[in-house]
């Protein structure tokens, strides 16, 4: 049986994530500094395996369907690591998209609930677009 109960582990999984992510925009605010973009990436990385585990996080991202994902985010890791981060992150970009398109369902139920920038995301043509991909399974 799955445990959905929030322990100290995913508490600090979250956090890394949280930071990854802060990171990584602060990295691109400030001309693409690749310090900043490698620290937000490890952060990230960190963060998703001790959110979801180890266990879930080699399978996920190992999984033949999240393959063509895995490689891109890899390489435009690899890219920032030396030394050319526009072009590793457009890589990156790409690889988060397909590894985490099974989130975007959840993630617009989740903008629909929000008091004020919800009414944005409940409008016909925007629900619409979200309607389109609800239907599908969330990866993990």
């Amino acid at each position: 049986m799955l445990s959905f109960e929030m322990n100290d582990r995913k508490k600090i999984g979250l956090g890394l994530t949280g930071f990854g992510v802060f990171f990584s925009f602060l990295g691109i605010i400030l001309f693409f500094d690749k310090g900043l973009i490698a620290m937000g990436n490890i952060l990230f990385f960190s963060g998703v395996a001790l959110t979801i585990g180890l266990k879930s996080s080699l399978q996920f991202f190992s999984k033949r369907s999240n393959y063509k994902g895995t490689i891109s985010f890899g390489a435009g890791f690899f890219l920032v690591i030396i030394g050319w981060p526009i072009l590793g992150m457009i890589l990156e970009a790409y690889g988060f998209v397909v590894l985490f398109s099974g989130f975007w369902p959840t993630l617009a139920v989740f903008l629909q609930k929000i008091p004020i920038l919800g009414w944005i995301f409940q409008q016909p043509y925007i629900r619409s677009f979200f309607d389109h991909y609800r239907g599908k399974r969330v990866p993990v």
